[in-house]
């Protein structure tokens, strides 16, 4: 009996102990500190410095200034919405850089699309070469494109004006749709083609009806980035424009001498263009989901 009390006390004091041990333990343990997210903060940041110089244009869309600038709140209005085209040089550059951007897109879209086609799925002579001067047109500088474009115009004694701005235009976004349409080419399945021709389908029926369907998204797309780099662009415009003047060149010379409401009320509207084209997108893309 006296063995046994004297077993029992000793595994009390153990469990006591031990309890005791953990406790201690458990009460010194602290909980790991959160590290900040720095990639969140930094996307933000990142959003931030994209969207703040927009949101400030946009508000100031509806400013009611006096006199041409536009660098200080004076009022809540909607009256240069009204007078949106107001101006009739506005109105000509909007037309200048709305025909650019639709020719450029047409024919830069038809000429890349037939380039990318052979590059990506043909071998000739040349072909080296030739992706070698599609990626040095993109990599070359806007600057150099403008001047050497505007050298050959000089020298082959042709006026600078809309069709040389349509020419200029056309050259620099070729490389972009050529490049995109040729990467679609690439990662198209061969077996899909044969297919076609094991049932009877001759090669305009195979392209028409397998080809086509299947690169008409680079087709599209890079017909998309051509106009709207051909709309964007200011640089190349400036060497080979002449008198012809777009919606960039318009809105330079207007902000020399002052802002004029017109160029925060087209920019706002541009940029609610461009929202609602991507809204479409998504909502699109959800429903074929």
């Amino acid at each position: 009996m006296t063995a046994a009390r004297a077993a029992g006390s000793v595994g009390s004091a153990g469990s006591a102990g031990s309890a005791e041990t953990a406790g201690a333990a458990g009460g010194g343990a602290r909980a790991p500190r959160r590290r900040p997210d720095l990639g969140k903060w930094f996307t933000w940041a990142a959003l931030a410095w994209l969207f703040a110089p927009i949101a400030g244009m946009v508000v100031f869309s509806f400013n009611d200034i006096q006199g041409r600038q536009n660098v200080t709140w004076q009022g809540f209005t909607l009256k240069w919405y009204g007078q949106a085209f107001a101006y009739a040089d506005l109105n000509q550059a909007l037309l200048n850089t709305l025909a650019l951007g639709v020719l450029t897109m047409l024919i830069a879209g038809t000429i890349g699309s037939l380039l990318g086609l052979a590059l990506g799925r043909h071998r000739f002579r040349g072909r080296g070469t030739t992706n070698l001067v599609m990626f040095a047109a993109i990599a070359a500088p806007e600057v150099v494109l403008g001047a050497a474009l505007l050298s050959l115009f000089l020298t082959v004694n042709v006026t600078t004006g809309f069709t040389t701005t349509l020419i200029a235009h056309v050259m620099f976004t070729l490389s972009f749709v050529a490049i995109t349409v040729r990467a679609r080419v690439l990662t198209l399945d061969p077996a899909l083609e044969e297919a076609a021709r094991d049932l009877g389908a001759g090669p305009w029926e195979t392209f028409r009806l397998v080809t086509f369907p299947l690169l008409l998204p680079a087709i599209m797309a890079g017909g998309l980035l051509a106009l709207a780099l051909s709309v964007d662009d200011f640089i190349i415009t400036t060497f080979v424009s002449g008198d012809t003047t777009t919606f960039p060149l318009w809105i330079w010379g207007a902000t020399r001498v002052g802002i004029p409401p017109q160029v925060n009320v087209m920019g706002a509207l541009i940029f609610g263009l461009g929202v609602l084209l991507a809204a479409c997108n998504v909502l699109l893309a959800r429903r074929r989901r």
